[in-house]
């Protein structure tokens, strides 16, 4: 479906986020030092585009492709554990 055919105020189904790889618009990269993170979460808790993944309660990696570089998740880490390098 085109742009031009959604109805003004219409919603996506079907995956939203997902099905999109939006990480190619960012300028500015996030680079996790695994040694000093803490699991604390917070950059899951404040990413606006779900980047962080989680496995067994650990924070594992920045997905990405989805990634725009908003730089919240190095703003809000408590450790500064993520810095946001140039791409």
């Amino acid at each position: 479906m085109d742009h031009k055919d959604m109805i003004i105020g219409s919603r996506v189904h079907g995956g939203g986020a997902e099905k999109f790889e939006t990480g190619d618009w960012r300028s500015l990269t996030p680079v996790v030092d695994m040694s000093t993170c803490i699991d604390c979460m917070t950059c899951w808790i404040y990413c606006p585009d779900s980047c962080i993944i989680v496995e067994n309660n650990e924070m594992v990696g920045i997905k990405l492709t989805h990634c725009k570089g908003c730089g919240i998740c190095a703003k809000m880490c408590p450790k500064d554990a993520i810095v946001m390098k140039e791409v």
